[in-house]
């Protein structure tokens, strides 16, 4: 063989390569997620980008771990190299950056506080004022409990006027539901679709009586911000694109989703719809308008500052710039992907 042939089939051979192992070339980042609790609704973007594999396309190995609440899912992702992002109600991560844990949110996608009241549909309890007498369950030690004074006092009511039945977080949504209590102090999004089967019930929103603060979404500790920055962005953008996808139309092939990922679970497809429904209405915020999902914006954590400084749950004259790194949802990342 002549060197020209043999330089063109050396040529030939490595552009054949190049086109047949494209994947060969291209880094994956691997990230551990930490979630919320167990499967339900809110999980919905990241089962669904399992599925169509848009993590995969943004250059991403992604592995989740249930939780088993939000405090604790901040404490661990905050305290440890253990995982590079966590998922959970982020007022809880507020609190814990406030005492000192180096965590901050890299999205927000419920932008409304989830924490409300239940109350049976029929019952003329429309807001606070409606409660005077009433058997309320709450729970000791969870996120709802420093806001009732305040709730109720919207209403011109103090805690004498109702009776307060702490319950257990795992047997709240069965004594409500077995009507033991009136109603019951939870998160809305899950619990409402779980207990109105039994009991058809309606929420009524903290968020709707100047108690506002962000739920749901995602938060790195400064170091992993550090060093998977990049990484953490991309999962946040297709995370927060994932949304937008469900709730443009999609939200039942998102449940098909959360149920084919979790096939153990025994998970019910009707609760599951109802709880993404259910969040949709949290999504949006005053200060958000015109803003995609998960993109965070300054005045709703301000307005968050100022909720949890007089509930006494962080120091006053916080920053609100402190608790959130800029940038980290980028829509383009999203609209690239298949």
């Amino acid at each position: 063989m002549s060197s020209a042939k043999a330089l063109l089939s050396a040529v030939l051979c490595t552009v054949t390569l190049a086109f047949s192992a494209p994947a060969a070339a291209q880094s994956v980042d691997k990230l551990k997620v930490r979630l919320d609790w167990t499967p339900w609704g809110v999980q919905a973007p990241f089962h669904l980008a399992m599925q169509k594999g848009w993590f995969k396309q943004a250059g991403l190995d992604v592995s989740l771990e249930d939780g088993n609440g939000s405090v604790t899912t901040v404490q661990l992702v905050g305290s440890s190299d253990q995982f590079d992002v966590g998922h959970a109600a982020l007022a809880s991560m507020m609190i814990a950056r406030d005492k000192g844990l180096p965590v901050k949110s890299v999205a927000v996608f419920a932008r409304q506080s989830d924490v409300g009241l239940l109350v049976p549909k029929g019952a003329g309890m429309k807001g606070p004022k409606d409660l005077k007498g009433k058997k309320i369950a709450y729970t000791t030690g969870s996120l709802e409990a420093p806001f009732i004074d305040a709730f109720l006092a919207a209403g011109g009511l103090k805690r004498t006027d109702v009776e307060l039945v702490s319950v257990d977080a795992a047997g709240k949504a069965a004594t409500y539901a077995a009507g033991r209590t009136d109603a019951a102090f939870s998160t809305i999004p899950f619990f409402l679709p779980v207990v109105s089967a039994t009991r058809p019930s309606d929420g009524i929103k903290f968020s709707d009586y100047g108690l506002n603060m962000p739920s749901f979404g995602l938060f790195a500790s400064e170091e992993k911000l550090k060093t998977r920055g990049d990484a953490i962005m991309r999962f946040a953008s297709v995370t927060a694109g994932a949304w937008q996808y469900i709730f443009d139309g999609h939200q039942d092939e998102a449940v098909d989703a959360i149920v084919a990922q979790r096939p153990q679970a025994k998970l019910n497809k009707t609760v599951l719809r109802g709880q993404i429904d259910a969040l949709k209405s949290h999504f949006t915020s005053a200060n958000s308008a015109g803003q995609p999902i998960g993109v965070q914006v300054q005045a709703d954590w301000a307005e968050a500052v100022k909720t949890l400084t007089a509930a006494g749950l962080i120091k006053a004259g916080a920053d609100p710039k402190q608790y959130y790194e800029a940038n980290m949802v980028r829509p383009d990342v999203f609209k690239k992907l298949k």
